[in-house]
């Protein structure tokens, strides 16, 4: 074959031109860490519907109580215990003020004589259940970002000092840690009721007295697993300070796994805030919230059913779409899941 070759004249042979900027270019474009999460939580539909969800709310929090005919605070006891009565949608048989008396179906807006309209009708002091639906909305949510970002900026610092510094330093606060997390919340959440008055800030200290331990471990964690690693000890022995290195090369590493958490406590935050003012240790009447929207609704629950299903189902969407978001945060920004 070789000899075969050789025989051949030198015009049967072609010439070829490689073009190496065509042979070294890059078929997927250079992403940084931050666009190729987004690119990868894009493409889970829930984690998108579940923020879309999560934004129509906070939005609602926030100008719900203005929009509405009526203020949350104003009671009108004529008008009290009306069903929802939306004006446009009275005609396609829902949202029409039809409630039953006496096992009798009537329209009470027309029984009571009242000339306007209540969206998601009326509590028992006839106070409008559309403005303190996103009232109490907007209080929970406030009690549950405050939590959480005291939780993170807690355990953050409590967790990095601790696995950073190590050593004795380690050892007495994890013992600190461990003293605390054996005492159960509801016992916390008791002695803080006692201590201060009922309301939004003891809530919020009963939450964040133990609720950043969680925090702090995973923290902990972290921090162990990266501070020995080859870029770290490049960067000690550069001489690079203890804050520029947790500022520089620890924090950005377990940022991800910070974010993805503080979206699981969120939600726990707002279930934690319902349940004790359901069970009437946390806000107190006249104040709303998911909560106590949910204790009023619970004890009409077999005659005006409106007055408990609608805080019901913000919280419960709640619930579901942070966990969600969390959910689709945690495969987005985990690199073991990478396409």
């Amino acid at each position: 074959m070789t000899q075969n070759l050789d025989k051949l004249p030198a015009e049967s042979f072609k010439r070829i031109t490689i073009d190496s900027s065509q042979a070294e270019k890059i078929s997927k474009p250079s992403l940084s860490f931050w666009q190729d999460a987004w690119l990868r939580i894009r493409k889970n539909k829930a984690a998108i519907v579940s923020m879309v969800i999560l934004f129509l709310i906070l939005l609602m929090a926030v100008i719900g109580p203005h929009i509405g005919p009526h203020d949350a605070e104003t009671q009108t006891i004529t008008h009290s215990n009306l069903p929802p009565k939306v004006p446009g949608l009275e005609k396609l048989g829902i949202f029409d003020g039809v409630g039953t008396l006496g096992g009798t179906k009537v329209d009470l807006y027309e029984l009571k004589k009242v000339d306007t309209y209540y969206w998601l009708g009326t509590d028992g002091l006839g106070r409008d259940m559309f403005a303190r639906l996103w009232e109490g909305t907007q209080i929970s949510l406030f009690i549950a970002f405050v939590a959480a970002a005291i939780d993170v900026l807690i355990g953050v610092l409590y967790g990095g000092i601790s696995a950073y510094y190590g050593g004795r330093v380690d050892d007495i606060m994890q013992r600190i840690v461990e003293i605390l997390y054996g005492i159960p919340n509801l016992v916390v959440v008791i002695l803080m009721i006692l201590v201060l008055d009922p309301g939004i800030m003891a809530i919020i200290i009963a939450i964040t007295l133990t609720g950043w331990i969680g925090m702090s471990r995973i923290v902990r964690g972290q921090v162990l697993k990266y501070k020995n690693q080859e870029f770290v000890l490049a960067a000690r022995t550069l001489g690079a300070s203890n804050n520029r290195i947790i500022g520089k090369h620890l924090l950005p590493n377990i940022l991800a796994i910070i974010i993805i958490n503080t979206m699981f406590t969120i939600p726990g935050a707002i279930f934690f805030e319902a349940f004790l003012s359901f069970i009437g240790l946390g806000l107190q009447p006249p104040a709303a919230s998911l909560g106590t929207l949910i204790n009023d609704g619970y004890q009409l629950m077999q005659f005006q059913p409106h007055i408990l299903l609608f805080p019901a189902v913000v919280l419960s969407m709640l619930m579901i779409a942070f966990n969600l978001l969390g959910d689709g945060l945690r495969d987005a920004l985990d690199p073991k899941m990478k396409d």
